[in-house]
């Protein structure tokens, strides 16, 4: 089977299981349908990155002719392609294993599970394909499915408020996302990712610097960076599967993996990369400090995830795609391990509140030694695989830093300052994690507890009561992410063969500096957090932040931000048109229609068919005529 053919059919496997699903899956069991499509995805997924190897594949079918501009139905398939779609399929296919557990008596299973289905086919679209236009399309498949599921328990406000948000948050950054489709399309007179790539000069050109601008728009609403980074604490409101499926390996992914597939542009293009690296050190630190604040598991992870994306934009802006690669692989896998695992917490303590959790350690032993594993990445503990994909990162901003390559300098001092100072806060939070939900006395909610806001029902059960010892369906999956998270930083010895090494800033081994300085960070973030958890373990290590901790945990009133410039102005504005339209252009309107009703009305009055009226006005008239002729002589 061509390379080609498999990653074809690893794609429309997945769709065809969505359109089975949602045609027979009130008839079928869905779980006999999304599990064995994601099962054979999968398979062929890792056939076709076993088989690749450097090369790269590609086969077109040109669609409707469409003017100037052909749209062609491709694939190109290289080492980036292929191992984004295993990480991509095989969290799916263990989300659909664990979501038959978690959501066993749910009404609309059957749809989520098809849904789930259609955004795995959606992401691997956008992984394969070799068109731009093409790649729109399962890139806006993608925001459908997560605007469904987000509010999949569309009963509570939260779900529906959160889902209404995401859609509309990463749609304002799909405009210029299209536009900047339609201008890289129209300097290379083509849509062909592989035409794009090969008409951008050497020394870069404008249409290039354009295009790229306007990219960053789908990249900061896709993947919730500055400053379209306030949708997804909120889409923890859908079920924890889907955090693990959208909000790990897949689609806040999309935007990091769409720069490092156009990546000869963008390094063609330096006010492009120093956007970039200014909005990734924002994205970090602010992201860092969110987390190190928030009082619920699912917000703690979903800000974390806000600031991991932020190391893969930071690395593509220094020059570092590899590393960038490196460490979406490597998060997709501990981060999809932490959400999943979250869900385990929460079905045994029935909250998903902080402070509702301790001692979990001995009711979930298998959920409290994966998630040591996790968090431990994501704090990047040498030897697990946050330590490699981090220090890669680091390095490349050290290179760019020092004046090498071709990136500008100071994007590399801004990606380099910010991530360290981001992996002591990473650290920090990670640690407060676990230990106040491992460690501490247990603490049971009392009967009739209040659930955060932002929860849903399937999440965090009935207040009071925990679910009990988790199924084994939701287990399983968390020991299996559990061995990327520990054995796939190992891959950075030998590196990542197949991404392209050629693209800028290659090296993904650790270097001394930043090794030792990430360390230090390390040391500082966890210490600062024990420190304070010792002096008293009942209360939260998180008020080391002092004042800063009330706008840290409001996501800095960015929400707030957002209204007083553009909603408030926006009803403003919505209120004068309104005023506008009734008091100036209704009066003006009706003023005319009652002007004419009365002149009409006078006019009727003369022509109501009564003789002695029409003899008295032609008399009046005669006599007026006489009078005019005798003052006239």
């Amino acid at each position: 089977m061509g390379m080609t053919v498999a990653a074809a059919t690893a794609c429309a496997l997945p769709a065809l299981a969505a359109l089975f699903g949602l045609l027979f899956g009130r008839r079928v069991r869905p779980v006999l349908i999304a599990v064995p499509a994601g099962l054979a995805a999968t398979v062929l997924t890792i056939v076709v990155a076993a088989g690749i190897g450097d090369d790269v594949r590609e086969s077109a079918v040109r669609l409707t002719p469409t003017g100037a501009l052909d749209i062609t139905l491709g694939l190109r398939v290289d080492g980036l392609a292929a191992l984004s779609a295993v990480l991509v399929t095989v969290v799916a296919l263990l989300v659909q294993v664990y979501s038959a557990a978690y959501l066993r008596e749910d009404p609309r299973y059957s749809s989520y599970a098809a849904l789930v289905s259609l955004f795995t086919a959606a992401m691997l679209l956008v992984v394969y394909t070799g068109d731009l236009i093409v790649l729109l399309v399962g890139w806006e498949v993608m925001g459908v499915c997560s605007y469904f599921l987000i509010g999949h328990h569309w009963e509570t406000e939260a779900a529906r408020s959160a889902s209404i948000k995401a859609f509309v948050v990463t749609k304002l950054g799909d405009v210029p996302f299209l536009i900047g489709i339609l201008v890289l399309a129209a300097g290379a007179d083509s849509f062909r990712i592989r035409d794009v790539l090969a008409a951008v000069p050497e020394g870069g050109a404008g249409w290039v610097t354009a295009g790229t601008l306007l990219l960053l728009g789908g990249v900061a609403g896709k993947s919730a960076q500055v400053p379209l980074q306030t949708w997804l604490p909120d889409a923890m409101a859908g079920p924890t599967p889907v955090s693990a499926l959208i909000h790990a390996a897949t689609m806040v992914a999309a935007g990091a993996y769409l720069v490092a597939r156009l990546y000869p542009a963008f390094l063609a293009a330096h006010p492009t990369l120093i956007v970039l690296a200014v909005m990734a050190a924002a994205t970090m630190i602010g992201s860092a400090l969110a987390a190190l604040a928030q009082e619920d598991l699912k917000r703690v992870l979903a800000w974390s995830t806000v600031g991991q994306l932020a190391y893969m934009t930071g690395g593509l802006a220094v020059g570092g795609r590899d590393a960038a690669v490196f460490h979406l692989l490597a998060h997709g896998a501990f981060k999809a391990l932490l959400f999943l695992g979250a869900g385990v917490l929460i079905h045994v303590a029935g909250t998903g509140a902080l402070a509702g959790m301790g001692g979990l350690r001995r009711r979930a032993p298998i959920a409290f030694w994966t998630m040591t594993a996790g968090l431990a990445a994501l704090a990047g503990v040498p030897p697990f695989s946050g330590f490699f994909s981090k220090e890669a990162v680091l390095g490349a901003a050290e290179h760019t830093a020092g004046g090498h390559g071709s990136v500008p300098a100071v994007a590399g001092w801004l990606v380099l300052v910010a991530g360290l100072l981001t992996a002591a806060l990473t650290a920090a939070y990670a640690t407060r994690v676990w230990l106040r939900v491992f460690f501490g006395p247990t603490r049971e909610a009392a009967p009739g507890a209040e659930v955060p806001a932002h929860a849903d029902a399937a999440d965090y059960g009935e207040p009071g009561r925990g679910g009990g010892e988790a199924p084994a369906a939701m287990v399983w999956p968390l020991v299996v992410l559990a061995v990327p998270t520990v054995l796939f930083g190992f891959l950075a010895f030998p590196g990542l063969p197949s991404l392209g090494g050629e693209l800028g800033y290659d090296e993904l081994t650790p270097h001394p500096a930043t090794t030792v300085s990430a360390l230090i960070a390390l040391a500082l973030g966890a210490g600062t957090v024990v420190a304070a958890w010792r002096r008293d373990p009942a209360a939260d290590p998180a008020r080391v932040l002092g004042p800063v901790r009330g706008p840290a945990l409001r996501g800095f009133d960015v929400d707030g931000l957002y209204a007083a410039l553009v909603v408030t102005p926006v009803r403003l504005a919505a209120k004068a048109a309104r005023f506008t339209d009734g008091a100036v252009i209704d009066t003006y309107v009706k003023g005319a229609a009652r002007s004419a009703w009365l002149l009409g009305g006078g006019i009727r009055r003369g022509q109501n068919g009564n003789t002695r009226l029409y003899l008295t006005g032609l008399f009046a008239g005669v006599v007026v005529l006489a009078l005019a002729v005798a003052v006239g002589s």
